[in-house]
């Protein structure tokens, strides 16, 4: 059995590093650091993202769920009156495991009232300035990457111009899908590979189906979800939004996920009743990003393998 770490001592040594360079970051701007449950009685109701689920336990009582984020917690906090907070947390999801993936990674999460997701796009790009040291920074709208590189509008263009595109550069197959599908495969193997020359860069206004827990806007005629991602060198590294506030809306939103759950042969998950409940009680006008904190230290220590930040990754848990 190979017991050692997969992670070099210096590796180690850079990792806790970096988490002090992001506790003083926050620290120097009054964001309050918390902890909230890893495992919860609900998980989310994204199909393309499955929970760890935990079936059977003395004290359990019932099924729960390794958070895939601790978003809902947080939003919790929030609405309870904490002001900005951020944290360090433990995250689980199943089926990803690669080069850039471990099924337990680490999540920096911060919540920002009085924020919109430009204001945040701004932070998000100071920390990384102190983590990474300077680097260019460009803002681009999801809907001008898709014009100036592909010269396709992902908010008008038909389903079949998407797919057509598509398999005009990628090998498909008999795959089927919606929209999301192509776009998706569109900005995954064609747009951010194009990235990798734009030093940081932020994406921003995604469609509306693509940002579950966004507000939703007009920009230019066309309704957009105030979701924006951030990528350096061409690695993806955080996921932002100007958060949805409406009960309603997201009691709605996470039923509608749960169809999709249904009409592709999942199971469905009980909605978080609580952040519902918070929610409804009042969550101030904020904007929050999750970054992938394993894969900032890629970047830091200049390694293409998740495995190698790790100290132990799943195959040697």
């Amino acid at each position: 059995m190979d017991w050692k770490p997969a992670a070099t001592l210096d590796t180690l040594r850079a990792r806790a590093a970096l988490l002090q360079r992001i506790r003083e970051f926050f620290a120097g701007r009054g964001v309050l650091e918390v902890e909230t449950p890893l495992l919860c009685s609900t998980g989310v109701t994204d199909p393309s993202i499955e929970p760890l689920v935990v079936e059977r336990g003395e004290s359990l009582g019932a099924a729960r769920y390794l958070q895939t984020s601790p978003e809902y917690a947080m939003k919790r906090l929030l609405a309870a009156g904490s002001g900005p907070v951020f944290q360090v947390a433990r995250a689980f999801r199943d089926g990803e495991a690669g080069v850039r993936h471990n099924p337990e990674f680490t999540l920096l999460e911060w919540y920002r009232p009085g924020f919109d997701h430009h204001d945040l796009m701004r932070e998000v790009a100071q920390l990384l300035s102190v983590c990474l040291g300077e680097l260019p920074v460009e803002y681009c709208s999801y809907r001008a990457l898709f014009i100036d590189e592909l010269g396709l509008d992902p908010f008008t263009a038909g389903l079949q111009a998407l797919e057509a595109r598509a398999r005009e550069t990628l090998d498909v197959g008999a795959l089927k899908g919606d929209r999301d599908l192509w776009l998706d495969l569109l900005m995954s193997h064609l747009l951010e590979p194009r990235l990798a020359a734009r030093g940081m860069c932020f994406v921003y206004d995604y469609p509306p189906s693509q940002a579950a827990l966004a507000r939703i806007g007009q920009v230019d005629g066309v309704a957009v979800g105030h979701r924006f991602e951030v990528y350096v060198r061409g690695l993806e590294l955080a996921n932002g939004y100007w958060e949805l506030a409406d009960p309603a809306e997201q009691r709605q939103r996470f039923s509608a996920e749960n169809r999709r759950r249904r009409e592709h042969g999942m199971t469905e998950r009980p909605l978080d009743e609580a952040l519902l409940a918070a929610l409804s009680a009042g969550l101030p006008d904020c904007a929050g990003v999750a970054l992938g904190l394993d894969r900032l230290l890629m970047l830091v220590t200049g390694v293409g393998d998740i495995r190698e930040v790790l100290a132990f990754d799943w195959e040697r848990s």
